[in-house]
């Protein structure tokens, strides 16, 4: 990853459901300053990615993730190509291959998701400009030999210090990391944990990851126990919730991806406008 894709995508980007972003929210994520705007669970016919860049000029929309069960790779280059014409420059292809216990074909994920990999850049998607969803060692390796790099989801500092030693010091690392803007921890872990809790903690491929660093059965029964939540979800004053996503960076982020956690019928632009403002004054 060059540092002018770097650059590009800046130290931090928002993190929302495809379904969840309007052209009009994408525009105050660039208003605001944030690099990136990353789509989770995109389409991969990247008709959204390309309604939210013509809403805006200079941020940068990447996918996190295209299923690589769910869309044909050949396909999926071919609306890349459409973007980037459209687009020079401002896309960020994100794939992956999603979880075992919602695709039915799931098997020898590494092997074809490597394999997918080889057809997108076979097909013209430039490999600066695709980027892996990644949470294992072997697929680490694999974004950073054949990728721009890793887009970790459900991840803590600790893990981003492991995949940046795993990766080494050149592609692109942008975990995602969870926030609360909330100094009542009660109310932040009420908020938290569902969005942890389902589907996350009944994911084979995220418990085992989450095992990986440290944590016990009993960290991932019952909800989550409230230290794994509060690993998990950042929260406290915007300026606490800066300090713990500055955490990731000081680990060897290049990037991290903010999905703000709100209560039910809250919209996030006043918390992006927060956390935003709590950025550019450190």
């Amino acid at each position: 990853m060059t540092q002018q894709a770097r650059d590009q995508v800046g130290r931090f980007g928002i993190w929302r459901s495809e379904r969840q972003v309007t052209p009009e929210l994408a525009a105050t994520v660039e208003e605001l300053g944030f690099g990136a705007l990353w789509l989770g669970s995109a389409n991969g016919d990247l008709a959204a990615a390309e309604e939210f860049l013509a809403a805006t000029t200079t941020l940068t929309v990447a996918t996190g993730i295209v299923n690589m069960w769910q869309y044909e790779p050949h396909q999926v280059a071919a609306s890349f190509r459409r973007v980037e014409e459209r687009f020079p420059g401002r896309f960020l292809l994100g794939v992956g291959a999603g979880h075992p216990e919602v695709t039915q074909q799931y098997a020898k994920p590494y092997d074809t998701l490597a394999r997918y990999v080889g057809t997108l850049l076979d097909d013209g998607v430039p490999a600066g400009r695709l980027v892996l969803a990644a949470l294992g060692p072997k697929v680490l390796r694999l974004a950073g030999e054949r990728t721009a790099g890793a887009h970790p989801y459900l991840v803590t500092p600790g893990y981003t210090a492991q995949a940046r030693k795993i990766l080494g010091p050149g592609p692109l690392l942008a975990p995602e990391q969870k926030v609360v803007i909330s100094t009542d921890p009660v109310q932040a872990r009420a908020i938290g944990r569902p969005r942890v809790e389902k589907p996350y903690l009944g994911l084979a491929n995220y418990t085992a990851n989450l095992r990986r660093l440290g944590w016990t059965d009993a960290d991932l029964s019952g909800g989550g126990s409230d230290a794994l939540i509060d690993a998990l979800v950042a929260h406290g004053s915007a300026a606490q919730v800066v300090a713990r996503l500055t955490e990731h960076l000081d680990a060897g982020a290049d990037h991290v991806s903010i999905q703000l956690l709100t209560p039910p019928g809250a919209g996030p632009a006043d918390g992006y406008r927060e956390l935003a403002g709590t950025i550019q004054a450190r």
